[in-house]
């Protein structure tokens, strides 16, 4: 009995996307361990492996031998729940992500659209980890994180709503077609609006702040809330956290990629493939190490007032140069 081709190449991409997410949260894990050790002087993971890179593999063994141990007057159907709302959203991102001309699960032509429609699931597992655990830290983890997640998409989404209005699409294969050579990126400000770099960089800082990657942690916040929504979990709960919040690290970096940088268009109109993918996204998932490991945290009113009296304004100001463009030109 044969296989209908369809049926094999969505099994096919299921099982290949949940094993590269897995290696690549755990090479991320290896990295960041590097990265902070370099920018420290110090050497970083050397034991298991070589170069440590074994390192990551360890710890996923040892979480996923431990017991998920439900706390004492926490509701056990939430607490279980909340890191498969964190992780499944951030595997099923991947489905419209097109890393390569061909390589894409399904190319839909609303792929933003999806991104966002999964990626919003995210904020809703770390409230329920929060409430569910009946921790007085992990709860105010949670109301932070509702607070940071609400204040950050508003910028993100517009920027993203700006480019749409430059490329008349939503489809992620289109946009990295309109980007063939490095000139074309819409990084630059001659390609259709004078305020596409502030876009970038809205969107970069939109997409540290709604992984609660540092300096914009206040959801975990260490000296503060012990380890913020996840104090109370252990075992594959606790890595369920980790492996979602690495995935999403990763998404928003390729998602960067494609919407400004070209995706894995090669920037001299050459040799493009997955290659150039990976090397642009890769670059970016450094830069947001690199920024982790070299500014301290900052404040809760800080995080709020730099989204509302900043990036919004800014962003707002850069939907408007960019349709006034649109329509005078």
């Amino acid at each position: 009995m044969s296989v209908h081709p369809d049926v094999a190449r969505v099994i096919g991409y299921v099982v290949g996307t949940i094993a590269f997410v897995a290696l690549n949260a755990s090479f991320l894990v290896w990295l960041e361990r590097k990265v902070a050790g370099h920018i420290q002087r110090r050497i970083g993971p050397k034991e298991v492996g070589p170069f440590g890179i074994f390192q990551s593999l360890a710890d996923g063994i040892k979480l996923m031998s431990k017991q998920l141990i439900v706390p004492e007057g926490a509701d056990g159907l939430l607490f279980r729940l909340a890191p498969l709302l964190v992780m499944i959203p951030a595997v099923m991102v991947y489905v419209v992500i097109p890393f390569g001309p061909a390589l894409v699960a399904r190319d839909i032509n609303m792929g933003i659209l999806v991104i966002f429609a999964f990626a919003s699931i995210n904020v809703l597992g770390l409230l329920l980890g929060g409430w569910g655990s009946n921790n007085k830290y992990a709860v105010i983890s949670a109301t932070r994180a509702v607070s940071q997640n609400v204040a950050y998409e508003i910028p993100m989404l517009l920027t993203v709503v700006t480019l749409v209005m430059i490329t008349h699409t939503m489809s992620l294969n289109q946009i990295v077609a309109q980007q063939p050579t490095i000139k074309d990126w819409y990084l630059f400000p001659w390609n259709g609006s004078i305020m596409l770099p502030i876009g970038f960089l809205i969107f970069f800082i939109c997409s540290m702040a709604e992984t609660n990657r540092a300096p914009f942690d206040l959801g975990e916040a260490e000296s503060e809330l012990v380890a913020g929504f996840h104090t109370e979990y252990a075992g594959m709960g606790f890595g369920l956290f980790f492996l979602g919040e690495y995935s999403n690290v990763f998404v928003g970096c390729a998602l960067a990629s494609i919407m400004f940088l070209g995706g894995w268009q090669c920037p001299f109109g050459l040799y493009p493939g997955v290659h150039w993918m990976l090397i642009k996204t890769y670059f970016l998932v450094f830069v947001v190490m690199w920024v982790r490991w070299t500014y301290p945290r900052t404040t809760l009113y800080g995080l709020l007032n730099l989204s509302w009296k900043v990036l919004i304004p800014f962003a707002l100001l850069n939907l408007l140069v960019t349709a006034a463009l649109l329509k005078v030109f």
